[in-house]
């Protein structure tokens, strides 16, 4: 095949080139203690379609009755995203589907020889025939079908050709490339994608996993290799250390390769916030782009490069996600941080107050472990006025104390 073949196979010229397909809702719930409720789902679908998500993969039907409710129930809100249902490669998971309004049918089978042979007791022969033949059923029931290369991280990589060749032949539109045990890294796996895209004129979908940290570089990895889609969960949720983050291959893929997946930024937060609440898994403080802290600083070089252009130490503008810098007082603040400080709660300071200011609040930010409150802010400055007699103080005396306490940069 053709390795410079069109990468928008399958999507209309209004669509963007990379299509997110967000598994929140079913590799998300997977997460070891995860549960949604049924109004969640109905929640975390809304809030993912209305900020433009364009795929949802919302559950797995053999799950039974209830999981197949819910998922016809999200359904039925006729959101503007395409929905998946995830099922096995046999004829049970199927039948399961049937009936419910979803766009697209995930059929999963392994790659691996280690789970061919482990998992399924069958061999390569075996898979490929599997394969044809249940694609070819779920086309005939109506669906659009994804193969699911479970574990092509461990795939021999001709195998996993033949089996996209074959998946093509049966009708699929699309491979899903699971890296399901996260052992993938951004440079070998680009070559595996590049070679399934000079193998099949198949939509491409990476599944990442992040064991080694390395899932939303894996993703971008594949898009560069010629992946049409990838899968994301908000905050990262999955099983074990978690899948893709929306919030992180989003902006990853805007910002730093300049493709729009279409994605409303701004609403990122909200989603966040419904996500831990629902799945009872807080964001970490320095969570990347929606953690509380990461557009907080507290060094003073870098606040003071901050207060004079904020691209001097900006890579990711906080205006993308309707957020703002932050500058807190801390251990490691300088004059510029302490002076806008207390600017901020109506004092300003005079020079011989801010060196000895600045060695109070890293006294206290060490024993307290927080930032200063605004109270404690002026504690301290009305301690320090009382302590020292700053209305008395002669001229000679400020500049000896300027001279022992030099205002820290």
């Amino acid at each position: 095949m053709d390795g410079n073949i069109d990468m928008t196979t399958h999507q209309s010229a209004a669509q963007p080139v990379v299509v997110i397909n967000d598994t929140t809702l079913r590799d998300g719930e997977q997460s070891a203690g995860v549960a949604f409720t049924a109004d969640e789902k109905l929640a975390i679908a809304s809030g993912l379609a209305a900020m433009g998500v364009q795929e949802l993969e919302i559950g797995i039907p053999a799950m039974g009755e209830e999981e197949r409710e819910v998922m016809q129930a999200i359904a039925a809100l006729r959101l503007p995203s395409r929905l998946m249902a995830w099922c096995r490669m046999n004829e049970q998971d199927l039948a399961a589907v049937a009936g419910l309004d979803v766009d697209l049918v995930d059929l999963s089978i392994p790659s691996s020889d280690q789970q061919i042979a482990g998992k399924l007791g069958q061999d390569r022969r075996w898979v490929l025939a599997q394969v044809e033949r249940m694609v070819s059923r779920g086309v005939d029931a109506g669906f659009e079908i994804c193969v699911g290369m479970e574990d092509s991280s461990r795939a021999d990589t001709d195998f996993l050709r033949q089996l996209a060749q074959t998946a093509q032949q049966a009708g699929a539109r699309r491979i899903r490339f699971a890296d399901t045990v996260g052992i993938m890294e951004p440079f070998s796996l680009l070559d595996k994608i590049r070679s399934l895209r000079s193998a099949c004129d198949l939509e491409i979908e990476m599944h990442a996993h992040d064991d080694y940290g390395l899932a939303t570089a894996n993703t971008l990895a594949a898009v560069l290799g010629g992946a049409t889609h990838i899968n994301t969960t908000v905050n990262g949720l999955g099983e074990r250390a978690g899948n893709a983050p929306l919030e992180e291959c989003v902006l990853a893929l805007k910002n730093l390769h300049g493709i729009d997946c279409g994605v409303d930024t701004q609403q990122m937060a909200a989603i966040s916030a419904l996500v831990a609440q629902a799945s009872g898994r807080d964001v970490s403080w320095n969570k990347s782009i929606v953690g509380e802290g990461v557009f907080t600083h507290e060094a003073g070089i870098h606040v003071d490069g901050l207060i004079k252009d904020q691209r001097n130490y900006q890579g990711l503008d906080p205006l993308q996600l309707g957020r703002h810098h932050q500058l807190v007082l801390g251990k490691h603040s300088g004059s510029q941080g302490l002076i806008r400080a207390y600017q901020d709660v109506g004092i300003e300071l005079l020079s011989w107050q801010v060196p000895l200011l600045l060695q109070q609040v890293r006294t206290l930010v060490t024993s307290i472990k927080r930032a200063p409150l605004a109270s404690e802010l002026m504690d301290l400055y009305m301690a320090l006025d009382a302590r020292i007699g700053a209305p008395a103080m002669a001229a000679g005396q400020e500049a000896e104390i300027c001279q022992l306490h030099p205002i820290a940069s």
